[in-house]
């Protein structure tokens, strides 16, 4: 690799991370040298970036294309936990701890992402407080996330599940089709596996929203026409959770 080469893939790697929520508010001097302590990896779709229990070794950005962390039950069931696009971090928490990974990682898409080994990154937080601020900011929000879908587990019904997952993921992952209307691109297999509920509840939901005029069903897609009675689901179900505002995913 020549000299010139190797100053392309690190202003490349620090553009990356100018557009990282996690190192964004970061001086530039730092940046630069974190850019040139990390690499730039590619991983085809379909690739296991990491698995559950894996050792955590590295923490990663995406730099383009998308990840689906996800978490396995010993039954063999599986619940996908978050979608990772370009701007987001994720590996941070067995980093932090040292302990073997929480979730698994894997690419839905071609994905370039910028990973830094653990050793580095926790140097680079010795030496690089606002940093470690950023960290702990994301840590508590990662908490926070968690709570919410323990409650969600506990004490939503299945529709009422569907529904917050529904516009949650549509609210961060969809497309504006116009003024009232989400379109998210999902089949209905990975979206039982985000609302812990079976396939069949999900069509069964998803069917009985379709005749009253509610969601729109396609092939691999979903579009949400009425927000505003998906939001009256939640609010309608019994407990704590289906009382709060529609959360989006953190990053």
């Amino acid at each position: 690799m020549t000299l010139s080469t190797e100053k392309t893939i690190d202003q490349t790697a620090a553009a990356i991370l100018r557009n990282n929520a996690l190192f964004r508010e970061l001086p530039i001097r730092s940046i630069e040298r974190i850019a040139a302590l990390g690499r730039l990896r590619l991983y085809r779709k379909g690739t296991a970036i990491f698995s559950q229990g894996d050792p955590g070794d590295a923490l990663y950005a995406v730099a383009s294309g998308t990840v689906r962390i996800s978490a396995s039950a010993r039954d063999g069931r599986v619940a996908f936990l978050n979608i990772m696009e370009p701007g987001d971090s994720f590996g941070e928490i067995a980093v932090m701890d040292g302990l073997p990974r929480t979730a698994g990682a894997t690419a839905l898409d071609d994905c370039r992402l910028f990973v830094i080994q653990r050793s580095d990154f926790l140097e680079l937080l010795r030496r690089e407080p606002a940093l470690a601020l950023q960290v702990l900011r994301l840590l508590c929000a990662r908490l926070r996330w968690t709570s919410e879908l323990v409650e969600e587990s506990a004490f939503l019904p299945g529709a009422a599940r569907l529904a917050k997952r529904l516009l949650t993921l549509a609210a961060v992952h969809g497309r504006t089709t116009d003024k009232e209307s989400l379109e998210l691109r999902i089949s209905q297999a990975d979206l039982a596996h985000f609302c812990s509920v079976s396939r069949q509840i999900v069509n069964q939901t998803l069917t009985d929203w379709r005749m009253r005029g509610w969601v729109e069903l396609g092939r691999g897609r979903i579009v949400i026409r009425a927000r505003d009675e998906l939001l009256a689901v939640i609010r309608n179900a019994s407990g704590v959770a289906g009382q709060g505002a529609v959360s989006q995913p953190v990053t």
